[in-house]
C-alpha cells in the first residue's frame, strides 16, 4: 500500500486469528517426492506400455486467435482410423486414443493425423497375451525380447512453421501502389449498390425510348 500526504501511519489491525488465515508451504519438498514416486510406480504398473499413456492426434485451437498452434487432442476420428487400415476396437488396445465425436474438417488435418498413425504403427511391438504363445499379429520373439518401455514424449507435436521464405522484391511489386490500391478496392465496395441502381435506371430508360 502507498501512502500520500504527511498523514498518520495507519496501524495493522491483526486481532482476526490470523494464524489460522495464512497458507503456508511447509510440505513442498515432501510432495514433491511423492510426485515422483507416484511416477515411478505408475511407470512401473503400465510397463512395457509408454509412460505418456495413449498416442493423441494433432489438432488446432478453436477460435481464430488461436488455430495457428498444434496441440495434442483427445482421440483420433474414426476416418483417421480407417484411413491408415486401424480398427476402431483394436486401437484402444494398442495405446490409440479414440474420439467418436471428432469430425474431420480439412483433408491437412485427416493426412497429418494418419501420418501419424502410420508411425507409431510401425514402431509398436504388440506383446502377446500369453507368453511364448503368439497369435497373429503379435510381433516377433526377438522384438518382444528387445523392448524397452518409452520414457519420453510418445511422437512429440511439432509446430509447423508457415513463414514465406525470403526473396527478392521485383520490380513490378515496387511499382504498385498498395494504399491507391486499397483505397479503390474500399471505394469500390463502398459505391458498389450505388453504381448497380444507376446501371438498372439506363437500363430501363432505354428501353422505355425504344417503346
Amino acid at each position: 500500500m502507498v501512502l500520500k500526504h504527511n498523514n498518520q501511519l495507519p496501524n495493522q489491525h491483526f486481532r482476526k486469528d490470523w494464524q489460522r488465515r495464512v497458507k503456508t508451504w511447509f510440505d513442498q519438498p515432501g510432495r514433491k517426492k511423492s510426485r515422483r514416486v507416484a511416477r515411478i510406480q505408475k511407470a512401473a504398473r503400465i510397463a512395457p506400455r509408454p509412460v505418456d499413456g495413449l498416442l493423441r492426434p494433432a489438432v488446432r485451437c478453436p477460435t481464430q486467435r488461436y488455430n495457428m498452434k498444434l496441440r495434442a487432442g483427445r482421440g483420433f476420428t474414426l476416418e483417421e482410423l480407417k484411413e491408415a487400415g486401424i480398427n476402431k476396437k483394436v486401437a484402444r488396445t494398442v495405446g490409440i486414443a479414440v474420439d467418436h465425436r471428432r469430425r474431420n474438417h480439412s483433408q491437412e488435418s485427416l493426412e497429418l493425423n494418419v501420418q501419424r498413425l502410420k508411425a507409431y504403427k510401425a514402431k509398436l511391438i504388440v506383446f502377446p497375451r500369453k507368453a511364448g504363445k503368439p497369435k497373429a499379429g503379435d510381433s516377433e520373439a526377438a522384438e518382444v525380447a528387445s523392448a524397452v518401455q518409452l520414457r519420453g514424449g510418445l511422437l512429440p507435436i511439432e509446430q509447423v512453421a508457415a513463414a514465406p521464405e525470403a526473396r527478392a522484391i521485383t520490380a513490378e511489386e515496387k511499382s504498385v501502389n498498395a494504399f491507391k490500391k486499397l483505397r479503390y478496392a474500399r471505394s469500390e465496395a463502398r459505391t458498389l449498390g450505388a453504381r448497380e441502381k444507376r446501371a438498372r435506371d439506363k437500363a430501363e430508360e432505354e428501353a422505355n425510348k425504344k417503346k
